[in-house]
């Protein structure tokens, strides 16, 4: 255990020595002040334009006591039944938000340095739906000193209807440039808990990134009290960019991270601070939360971190698992929870102590497979009765982290059964390599391909216009399945860390995974497990499967931060004939004019893949 965790768990008291305000902004996040989220919201209209046709709605009542009327978790299928404004009254309301990106100086462990915020917080904002709403995000791009660029993807939302809304430069959109606005409107066409993030470079290493919460059926699991997103993340005290420029521009590793921050907060030992380095503020803060005894609390964790894979763990207490990423599942006991990059993972936890108690949660990278200086992160929670300014003394629970990889695929069965097919109607093999390219840079490969972005040359805006193949541009990496109606990509880590691999637009189907090779055996078939994020192990394979339901251009890649920067990333087009058909808004393309017009009169800085 680390030193700056012995220093907490041995002090008398936990209260800190900064603001809020100096740690994290605006934000109430990781505070006993922090808002709990209802069971879904109410339907109040957040958008002008909306008014007369939710007035009139809202005198019908809800469906069966919910938004969503009588669909559930077990029984509907949440790919093809989502709710809508024609069988659901209270559904499709706008959610409207409005986010001003600017850079801001705050200390989230007690190091003041520049972080990129959302309307002066970090974490970003948390946003919020009800099944079937429609989200609507103006995003400004007030980033200066320097100036970027910018875009925000809406991890996990399948964007079935606007996959121009994803949010992927280069993929999807061209970048937000500076001093320009983009408003994002998508359908939260799933339920439960993800996360937002920049997707431009490795901006959201910098700290742009927030918690994006819908809420939906839940009759699998009672519980009381719902505390909201719990976002686990590493943290770098140097820039992002010089991390970028380290590992691309001067052929060196990533850094170890500095720390580990749970809902943006942590201590720091100032001593470790060498001369002449930035203002330390020792017992900075750690974040806290209000258990009630004998009551049920959910718990949305999510690792929104840049390389590092987690373990979580409530001291003296179970978790029972009930989600992971959008897809509910067969709840099941547990006592740590594992998080790639990407993943969450919904618990429910019995408050079963006395009313005086008070017991550390603790958020552990793994040593021997990520890279940490500090590794280990804690938060307080404190029963109803215990004294909010003592420290905790609970003792922290013992387990198995040699795997550097998610839990047995057996573990989980979701809720609602979705069979993949048996047989794909095409199979592509995918491999991960590493080495140096012909300048003597090391990257990433896939197929011995590593990615670069165009940013003024969208792919899926060139698929859409009826160019869907680029033999001059072999490094956007684009495989063009055509209609075949199912795809399996069988992943082969050809090297010794692991990687947590995302895929945009759907919920994947994980067939197996392992180390070595694969025997061709599917895991829990007919019902395997479904998510968007899945760690593939060192030296290891891991299968994946999708129907191609979603006509898009969909990305497909590692979501640590500094593997997509040095090229570790396919694009994945599906139904290209269908993208042809697809109506853009003008939007879209102004925002590349913008773009353009930015990037013709000034020098953009792309020193890594783009992503």
């Amino acid at each position: 255990m680390g030193s700056i965790i012995n220093t907490i768990v041995q002090s008398a008291s936990v209260v800190a020595n900064l603001q809020q305000t100096a740690t994290n902004g605006l934000s109430l996040l990781g505070t006993l002040n922090a808002p709990t989220l209802p069971q879904f919201l109410s339907g109040v209209c957040t958008s002008r334009r909306d008014v007369s046709r939710f007035m009139t709605d809202t005198r019908k009542p809800l469906q069966n006591g919910f938004p969503w009327g009588t669909r559930t978790a077990a029984r509907t299928n949440p790919y093809e039944q989502s709710p809508t404004t024609d069988t659901d009254p209270a559904a499709g309301v706008i959610r409207n938000y409005d986010f001003t990106i600017a850079r801001g100086f705050i200390a989230p462990d007690g190091v003041n340095k520049s972080v990129l915020l959302i309307n002066g917080q970090f974490p970003g904002p948390t946003i919020e739906a009800n099944w079937g709403d429609t989200f609507q995000i103006n995003v400004h791009n007030q980033i200066t000193g320097p100036e970027e660029g910018t875009a925000l993807h809406w991890h996990g939302m399948l964007q079935r209807n606007t996959p121009w809304f994803d949010g992927v430069p280069a993929v999807q959109q061209c970048p937000i440039a500076p001093g320009k606005s983009f408003t994002y409107s998508f359908k939260a066409d799933l339920f439960g808990t993800s996360w937002y993030h920049s997707h431009y470079s490795a901006q959201y290493a910098g700290g742009l990134f927030g918690a994006m919460i819908v809420h939906g059926p839940h009759e699998n699991i009672f519980y009381d009290n719902d505390l909201g997103p719990i976002i686990l993340s590493d943290w770098y005290h140097q820039e992002y960019f010089e991390i970028v420029e380290q590992v691309v521009g001067k052929n060196q590793p990533p850094p170890f991270s500095d720390n580990n921050l749970i809902n943006g907060k942590m201590d720091y030992d100032c001593t470790k601070i060498p001369a002449g380095g930035p203002a330390c503020t020792p017992n900075a803060g750690i974040s806290k939360f209000n258990f009630q005894s004998g009551k049920t609390h959910r718990l949305r964790l999510i690792n929104a971190g840049s390389e590092g894979m987690l373990r979580f763990t409530i001291d003296n207490h179970t978790m029972t698992v009930i989600a992971q990423d959008f897809v509910p599942v067969v709840p099941f006991n547990t006592n740590v929870v594992t998080l790639g990059i990407g993943q969450r993972t919904d618990v429910i936890v019995k408050a079963n102590l006395l009313p005086t108690s008070a017991v550390f949660m603790r958020s552990n990278i793994t040593a021997h497979c990520s890279t940490a200086n500090q590794p280990n992160a804690v938060a307080a929670i404190y029963y109803e009765k215990a004294d909010k300014t003592k420290t905790p003394r609970s003792v922290a629970t013992v387990f198995d982290d040699s795997k550097c990889g998610n839990d047995d695929l057996t573990k989980t069965r979701p809720l609602f059964p979705f069979p993949a097919l048996q047989n794909a109607a095409t199979t592509q093999n995918i491999d991960i390599t590493f080495h140096a390219n012909d300048s003597g840079v090391n990257l990433w490969y896939m197929n011995e391909v590593s990615f670069r972005a165009n940013y003024d040359h969208p792919v899926f805006l060139l698929a859409a216009a009826g160019n869907t193949s680029y033999p001059y541009d072999p490094q956007w990496n684009v495989y063009n399945f055509g209609s075949n109606a199912s795809v399996r990509v069988v992943v082969h880590n050809n090297f010794f860390v692991a990687h947590p691999m995302h895929l945009h637009g759907h919920n994947f189907f994980v067939l197996a995974e392992g180390t070595g090779t694969w025997d061709g055996k599917i895991t829990n078939y007919p019902n395997t497990q479904r998510r968007d994020v899945q760690i593939v192990q060192a030296q290891g394979y891991l299968v994946i499967q999708y129907d191609t339901d979603n006509p898009g251009v969909w990305p497909f890649h590692c979501h640590i931060a500094w593997h997509v920067s040095g090229g570790l990333y396919v694009n994945l087009m599906e139904q290209p004939d269908k993208i042809k058909q697809r109506n853009v808004p003008q939007t879209v393309a102004q925002t590349c004019r913008d773009w353009s017009d930015y990037s013709g009169h000034n020098v953009v800085e792309q020193i890594d893949s783009g992503l």
